[in-house]
């Protein structure tokens, strides 16, 4: 609760202060001329100025009073005017502010007069604007990054990606990706890749190992007749060397037979993709299949994990890159729209296209608020606030009465004693 102290220094106390003792001079001073009246022809004079002085400042003193309270809490009627007329009074600044400043001509003219496309390019370009922007998206980033360990956010995000990627048709991009590899000639690379890794594979000691050791265990009599590990390594050498020889012709070879149905068997799959929709749905199922394993689960609360721990700690740090990614693109951005005019006239073109409608669409909001906005406002909170900002004039209206009455009192005591003469 503010002390009497600082409540008789505010400007519209003072002058609140200054008027009371002007009515209390002026009665004063008028009981003093009413004494001595009979002593002198002055003394009427003054007390004709006290008395009218008296009348004006306490007619001024119940009119400004009346427009805020009732004077003396006495119950006289059209008083209080402004907390008795709080929805008239935001009826009308409703309808003042939407007519004289929310009208569609009047904003349309001032936002072609701001140019805020410029304003914006030349704000952006600033060094510390640019690090503002980056400042406030990192923090809404930061904020959003932390709700991420939340494992009800977790589950629900991943289920809608999951919903979402089981409703994709799989199908028509891979046969779209197919077609551009065998359009390039890439899927006989691969082939030459993967025959590659094969015959590296096969060449591999411990592969020759499992070859013999699968034949031997396959040929039951050569271990019986002891020749199991002689022949089994002989035979895998045999293979391992006629798999390598037939890779190396393969590779040799642009129009090798298994080349050739090596593009037959691409070709028939594509189609299949494109027209099959029994093999469509084998896709999907696949799929389906792929998403519901606890292994992919798995690997999607992990990789989750990691990426917001890694954007976390990023967006934490002061130097955050993503956060001087922004600034960056803040930056450039300024820049860009600085220097390229067409940009700058299409987005104030967007501007100037969009008012109107959003005019129409929220004048009436607008307008509604303002309204229930000043009709929900406590009358003593309303009463402050318009004190606090017209209070003071209206005290020199007080000031004003009293000297200005007591001017005329004079005047007319005057003019009497002349009439009179």
């Amino acid at each position: 609760m503010p002390s009497l102290s600082s409540t008789w220094q505010s400007p519209v106390s003072r002058m609140k202060l200054v008027a009371g003792l002007l009515l209390l001079l002026a009665a004063l001073l008028y009981t003093l001329a009413t004494m001595m009246e009979d002593r002198h022809p002055a003394w009427g004079y003054l007390a004709s100025f006290a008395e009218a002085a008296m009348v004006g400042a306490i007619a001024d003193w119940f009119a400004v009073t009346a427009l805020f309270r009732r004077p003396l809490g006495l119950p006289i009627p059209h008083t209080a005017i402004i907390p008795r007329s709080k929805t008239r009074i935001g009826q009308s600044l409703s309808s003042f502010i939407t007519t004289h400043f929310l009208a569609t001509p009047l904003v349309l003219a001032k936002l072609a007069e701001l140019d805020l496309a410029g304003r914006l390019a030349g704000w952006l370009r600033h060094p510390d604007n640019a690090a503002a922007v980056g400042r406030q998206l990192t923090g809404i980033a930061h904020f959003g990054v932390a709700a991420l360990h939340d494992e009800r956010v977790r589950d629900f995000v991943q289920a809608k990606v999951i919903n979402r990627v089981r409703k994709f048709d799989l199908s028509t991009p891979l046969a779209q990706a197919l077609e551009v590899l065998t359009s390039q000639g890439r899927h006989q690379a691969m082939l030459d890749e993967l025959l590659i890794r094969l015959d590296s594979i096969m060449q591999d000691e411990q592969t020759r190992t499992l070859v013999a050791d699968a034949i031997t265990s396959e040929i039951r009599t050569l271990r019986y007749l002891g020749l199991g590990r002689s022949v089994g390594g002989w035979s895998a050498n045999k293979f391992v060397d006629g798999l390598s020889a037939l890779i190396a012709e393969i590779a040799a070879d642009p129009e090798h037979l298994i080349r050739q149905r090596f593009d037959e068997h691409v070709g028939e799959y594509i189609d299949r993709l494109r027209h099959d929709p029994a093999y469509a749905l084998e896709v999907e199922r696949i799929l389906a299949q792929l998403l519901e394993h606890p292994a992919t689960s798995a690997y999607f609360a992990n990789l989750w994990q990691e990426l917001a721990e890694w954007l976390e700690q990023d967006l934490a740090s002061d130097q955050s890159r993503i956060g001087r990614r922004i600034v960056k693109l803040s930056a450039g951005l300024g820049d860009a729209l600085a220097a390229d005019t067409a940009m700058r006239g299409w987005i104030n073109e967007q501007l100037m296209a969009a008012a109107p409608r959003l005019l129409e669409r929220y004048r009436g909001q607008i307008g509604r608020y303002i309204a229930e906005r000043v009709e929900n406002w406590e009358s003593a909170e309303l009463v402050q606030q318009l004190e606090n900002s017209v209070g003071k004039d209206l005290q020199f209206i007080r000031i004003n009465g009293t000297l200005v009455g007591g001017l005329v009192g004079l005047v007319l005591h005057a003019l009497t004693q002349m009439a009179g003469g």
